[in-house]
């Protein structure tokens, strides 16, 4: 009889990639979804589209459990989010794990909505509300100018955030997925410590073997500089209201939840700095 199939959509995304690998460590057949059709060694690789329903179906073939990760850059997930668990619950996918955010209550916009629909709809579930990623520093939108001008560039004034390693997320995930029992609930996932931008900055700066400073920008200024990079208006006043948030206190918090499920304690920052000091170098 063949093994069933773990499917992780956004598969060479910054969480999907990590799990992919850690599964396959596991001896779990795995199949990653993504719009190019990319794979690693050792895995199955589909072609997916959230919008076209045509290539759902050799997505899901011989599946037991989803890792979800949303479409980027889509105002409506829920529906073709929804579609898809619906197909996936026909096709016999038992337990299903949504990569929602820290900053997204269930029933709330974009990935709310799928939480409370697979908590109304799905045999086994859960749901990982992780805060901002640490790699958004070392990959992501902070790198160029951190590494080129010194500086993180942010309207969160003194707001504090528990930046969390994507490979805590990963673990998380991992667990979620193949646990013998369902955790059937939704986990707020942070780093060990809440830090602002001047801090991190500074633990950065440090690790890098230069001067990084947090430059504080207004909200309007910030959602300028989105649109300036390419951004709908929209959606960078959405990204900008999101450093308000902080600012005003919303990620301001720790939670034990990767302890709780993994067995071991998430990474601090000042360690992440230090493996990843590489991507800072001028």
């Amino acid at each position: 009889m063949a093994r069933e199939t773990v499917l992780v959509t956004g598969g060479t995304g910054k969480t999907g990639g990590k799990l992919a690998r850690r599964l396959l460590e596991e001896g779990r057949s795995v199949r990653i979804a993504s719009r190019s059709g990319a794979s690693l060694d050792g895995a199955e690789a589909a072609a997916f589209d959230w919008s076209d329903e045509g290539t759902h179906d050799a997505a899901l073939a011989s599946v037991d459990r989803i890792y979800l990760v949303a479409p980027v850059g889509v105002a409506d997930v829920h529906t073709p989010m929804a579609r898809f668990i619906d197909r996936a619950l026909v096709k016999g996918v038992r337990r299903f794990v949504l990569l929602s955010a820290s900053s997204i209550e269930e029933g709330g916009a974009a990935m709310g909505t799928v939480h409370r629909y697979l908590r109304s709809h799905a045999p086994e579930w859960a749901v990982l509300r992780p805060s901002w990623f640490m790699q958004n520093f070392s990959e992501g939108q902070h790198q160029p100018t951190i590494r080129d001008e010194g500086l993180i560039y942010s309207a969160t004034a003194d707001g504090r955030v528990p930046f969390i390693d994507a490979a805590d997320i990963a673990e998380c995930a991992l667990r979620t997925l193949c646990d013998p029992q369902s955790h059937d609930c939704a986990y707020i996932l942070t780093g060990p410590e809440a830090l602002s931008y001047a801090e991190a900055a500074a633990i950065i700066g440090e690790a890098a073997g230069h001067e990084v400073a947090h430059r504080r920008l207004t909200t309007a200024e910030l959602a300028q500089r989105w649109e300036e990079a390419g951004l709908e208006p929209a959606y960078a006043a959405i990204l900008a209201g999101m450093d308000e948030a902080i600012a005003n206190g919303s990620e301001d918090r720790t939670a034990d939840s990767v302890l709780q499920i993994t067995g071991r304690a998430p990474r601090n920052l000042a360690d992440f700095a230090q493996c990843n000091a590489g991507a800072w170098k001028k």
